[in-house]
């Protein structure tokens, strides 16, 4: 193995910042698929990486309060999974209601829609999930518009209510209500009612 591109590898990952989750394909420009392999590995021995699952690296992070190493960033582990296998996914369940505002609960499941097949990861004592759902769902839409409706399904329609509405209205920007105007016409029409009320005032792109 050439040991320069196990150097090129690791000043690569000394400037990310820690806590970086990082895929073999993060270093496809640097060398071929068996040399980032066993360059991973070596770095992973030398205290450079973690290795979290197979295939899925972190830069640690250390918390000095806490004295020990911070667990993985379980969002960054499923966006590298995603640049891994080139799928497109995005948060649902109880990430996307987090992510919103809209929930403090802290899931033992992080779920996500993809347009990728069905899988299941685990982290500890956290699993991470992929439900399969098809392009049109994802294709095409801003992540905050697919945020939103994620968020939206899961909550239901008879449990919207006017915190709900107002929350989302004062969490969005007015370019991404702009955005969501146009783009959510493609979700069911009760869902698209309230992303009116969510964008009152807001006028869809033209």
């Amino acid at each position: 193995m050439d040991c320069g591109y196990t150097q090129q590898i690791r000043e690569r990952i000394k400037m990310a910042p820690d806590g970086r989750v990082f895929v073999s394909s993060d270093f496809a420009d640097i060398a071929d698929s068996n040399t980032i392999k066993q360059s991973l590995s070596r770095l992973v021995r030398d205290g450079d990486l973690r290795r979290i699952i197979r295939g899925v690296f972190d830069r640690p992070r250390y918390s000095k309060f806490l004295n020990e190493l911070v667990a993985p960033d379980v969002d960054e582990v499923a966006k590298a999974l995603a640049r891994s296998y080139h799928w497109t996914i995005a948060p649902s369940g109880i990430i996307a209601l987090n992510m919103l505002g809209l929930s403090t609960q802290i899931p033992a499941k992080w779920s996500y829609i993809s347009d990728g097949p069905y899988k299941t990861y685990e982290i500890g004592r956290t699993k991470i999930e992929f439900r399969h759902r098809t392009n049109k769902e994802i294709a095409g839409l801003s992540p905050v518009s697919i945020l939103v409706i994620q968020a939206l399904k899961t909550i239901e329609k008879e449990n919207i209510t006017d915190k709900t509405i107002q929350i989302l209205s004062h969490r969005l920007s007015k370019d991404q209500k702009i955005a969501l105007l146009t783009e959510g016409k493609e979700a069911t029409d009760w869902i698209y009612a309230v992303i009116k009320k969510i964008c009152k005032g807001e006028k869809e792109d033209a």
